[in-house]
């Protein structure tokens, strides 16, 4: 289940990050063609590959725990996410229209990118329940694609908010929140 929620995720944000212009003349459309060219292709994949992909061996007790606590954790960070920015921003709304504003507040307020560094976390613990070298291998491609995507993402936030997402940008960091105060 987690690798068909994570997995397509880059796929679809290059459907809609490069394309976001053209694309909002058809708001329904990017969607259907998102998922059409992110969850169709990855869930055919997974169909495909299961056997490579997951073995019929128990994880040690170390590998189930920790596994399950970063799933358990990813699921987390999306409750607050979807809290913070509510659904239609989550799944691109804002991108398409051009407007929204920069979230501060909650999460944000110590992480830029969240969502994904949680997505990561949920697909490596996919991967030390599965304990395949394939798994291993798909989820170092995610993070690459996942890298080229954040790029894009912010270049798109740096030209629709200017100074103010720079500087939201050097007081929060990507990835790993700090936890210093704030005053």
């Amino acid at each position: 289940m987690v690798l068909f929620l994570q997995l397509p995720i880059p796929l679809y944000w290059f459907v809609l990050h490069p394309l976001r212009i053209p694309w909002r003349r058809y708001p329904r459309a990017v969607y259907a063609v998102g998922l059409s060219c992110s969850w169709l292709p990855v869930t055919i994949a997974i169909v495909a590959l299961h056997r490579k992909l997951f073995v019929n061996k128990w994880p040690s007790t170390i590998r189930l725990a920790s596994g399950l606590a970063l799933i358990v954790f990813e699921a987390w960070v999306f409750w607050r996410v979807r809290r913070d920015l509510g659904t239609a921003r989550l799944v691109g709304k804002t991108e398409l229209e051009g407007g929204g504003e920069i979230e501060r507040a909650g999460i944000y307020s110590r992480i830029r990118h969240p969502r994904y560094l949680a997505s990561f976390l949920a697909i490596l613990g996919a991967c030390l329940l599965a304990g395949t070298r394939i798994l291993y291998l798909a989820a170092a491609v995610w993070l690459a694609l996942m890298a080229v995507i954040i790029v894009l993402e912010e270049r798109e936030m740096r030209s629709r908010f200017g100074a103010t997402y720079r500087d939201y940008s050097r007081k929060v960091p990507r990835f790993f929140p700090r936890w210093e105060s704030r005053n």
